[in-house]
């Protein structure tokens, strides 16, 4: 998009064939160090399509910035570089190029995946700390609980995951382990680190959520 005067105007069309749902979107894109653009993509409540490569839906996508399949990509001529996702909604990347992404599972289960090209990450067929031979299970998951995680960033040797049940900032070590970073009492949307400083975006507005309390732009601080 570019912007036309005072509106956004669509120019292109990098990728599409995407399909759609109400709610098991994913949504987020981003360029990797490699200056390649990312998309995470939901199930759209599909039993069939996160395991499908014919299909885009539960999936994460690798694009060149003209929407190009890279020649690297892990099945030739597909965009996607991972399958088996039920709702990834937070892409980070560590010094070393790692690919870590976030996303909501059923009923809990919600999981933080190191993510290699090619893996399949086990949705439907697998979640939590279920195993089967050729599926990957995750760097962490919540169990029983629900921290229906949006947004992922690292800062320092941790990742900070974007809560919007658990109604704050979570941090992630690469050992598993989680715990508090910042409770906020609101629905966090998306997590970014410049420097020392944290900032958050609220998702208050939402029809997942009782209440008119209006959304904010965060600094948290070091």
């Amino acid at each position: 998009m570019e912007l036309d005067g005072d509106a956004w105007r669509e120019t292109r069309v990098l990728i599409d064939g995407i399909p759609g749902h109400p709610l098991y979107n994913g949504g987020r894109v981003a360029f990797g160090p490699d200056g390649m653009l990312y998309v995470t993509t939901g199930w759209t409540e599909s039993r069939a399509r996160p395991q499908d490569l014919e299909s885009l839906a539960g999936k994460i996508l690798r694009v060149t910035p003209d929407g190009a399949v890279p020649a690297d990509n892990p099945f030739p001529g597909s965009p996607v570089w991972s399958l088996g996702h039920r709702n990834p909604q937070g892409l980070a990347w560590d010094s070393a190029g790692r690919l870590f992404a976030a996303e909501h599972g059923r009923s809990g289960h919600d999981e933080v995946n190191l993510i290699e090209p090619g893996a399949n990450y086990g949705w439907p067929i697998i979640q939590g700390d279920e195993t089967t031979d050729g599926m990957r299970t995750p760097l962490t998951h919540s169990g029983s609980d629900t921290w229906a995680p949006s947004g992922l960033a690292w800062r320092g040797d941790d990742l900070l995951l974007a809560g919007l049940r658990a109604e704050g900032v979570l941090s992630v070590s690469l050992d598993g382990a989680v715990s508090t970073y910042h409770p906020t009492g609101e629905r966090i949307r998306d997590v970014l680190v410049v420097g020392d400083d944290v900032y958050v975006i609220t998702t208050n507005r939402s029809p997942r959520r009782d209440g008119d309390s209006d959304d904010r732009l965060i600094r948290l601080g070091s």
